[in-house]
């Protein structure tokens, strides 16, 4: 009895039948399988012979296996029944539709394929490289565009209350025909908390008490006074800035050692940030002998709530942006406005 077609037939095809006739009646004429198809070659080449049919040629290559993953359909799709990940595109799966919906470059993806070639040795792929391809091509093609992951804020007390300025900032400027852009600048900005520090070793250079830094595209500022909560939590910093330090038309004289990024308090806008990081904790969770579900990264997902530039207002699935300083990162697919 077969499951979709009952008792019609008393016979069915196995595979190794079935695959050569197939192939040659879809005109396949390379046939491209993974080593464990070697020893099947001789009966697919048997029955097309004997069948006098178009001669499709089958042909064996090692499985292409990448540290901190599994390429196991079997055990992917547990993780996919089990909850352990969103769906076969989950980002952190090893799948072309997760990698389109993290941000992979198709373009990456073929010159990744391009380095490591095609081989008959079994053998596992460092991720890194792919992920050294992914960079490649998004620091090419990314918008630069500014986001705070982790926000303290800072109060420029000589700042006009009230006031916003529009500065100018550059999209890429590994692309010269990317354009400017327009970011609002106010008293109150927002920066990232591990971009102060109240106690800074010597080779820390950006903000701190009495220190100086660039804000990217905008003024040099120095901290005066930081305020904290009743359990010593730092929860703003009151800051100068100096008006003739504007970037572009800096006359101040003044050379902070660094320059960070920032947020104009009022105009930001929040978003849910997702940050994926490798599925496994091991190299190789294939060659583990505990349960390969033991061997999962808890913090292979941390979602967070951020701070955004207002042009990030209206994005759509598919394009790439570089958060200034922090990494890369897309619209994903089930983003929602506002």
């Amino acid at each position: 009895h077969h499951h979709r077609t009952g008792d019609e037939w008393c016979i069915y095809p196995l595979y190794d039948m079935a695959h050569g006739q197939c192939d040659s009646i879809e005109k396949i004429t390379h046939s491209i399988c993974t080593l464990e198809f070697a020893p099947h070659r001789e009966l697919y080449d048997w029955l097309i012979e004997k069948l006098e049919i178009f001669p499709s040629k089958q042909y064996e290559f090692a499985r292409r296996n990448l540290t901190y993953t599994v390429m196991s359909k079997r055990k992917l799709l547990q993780l996919v029944n089990e909850k352990y990940v969103a769906g076969w595109d989950d980002p952190r799966m090893p799948t072309i539709s997760a990698m389109r919906r993290r941000g992979y470059p198709p373009s990456a993806i073929r010159e990744f394929v391009k380095r490591i070639g095609v081989s008959k040795r079994e053998n596992i792929v460092d991720i890194s490289l792919l992920e050294f391809c992914v960079r490649e091509e998004l620091n090419k093609v990314s918008k630069r565009v500014m986001a705070v992951l982790d926000p303290i804020k800072v109060v420029l007390t000589n700042y006009p209350e009230g006031q916003t300025e529009m500065l100018e900032t550059e999209n890429n400027p590994e692309d010269p025909n990317s354009g400017n852009r327009e970011l609002p600048f106010s008293r109150e900005l927002w920066i990232e908390r591990g971009d102060f520090m109240e106690n800074p070793p010597k080779k820390f250079f950006r903000l701190s008490p009495g220190g100086l830094a660039r804000l990217k595209s905008a003024y040099i500022i120095q901290c005066d006074e930081v305020v904290k909560n009743d359990a010593g939590e730092i929860v703003e910093l009151r800051c100068t800035y100096f008006p003739d330090s504007k970037s572009g038309q800096d006359t101040s004289g003044l050379r902070p050692k660094a320059t960070i990024h920032w947020l104009s308090v009022p105009h930001a806008i929040s978003a849910e940030v997702r940050l994926y990081d490798r599925l496994f904790q091991v190299e190789d969770p294939s060659a583990d002998d505990r349960n390969f579900k033991e061997l999962l990264n808890p913090d292979s997902l941390i979602v967070k709530n951020a701070w955004l530039e207002p042009s990030l207002a209206e994005v759509t699935p598919g394009e790439y942006y570089q958060f200034i300083r922090l990494g890369y990162f897309t619209p994903d697919p089930d983003s929602q406005p506002g």
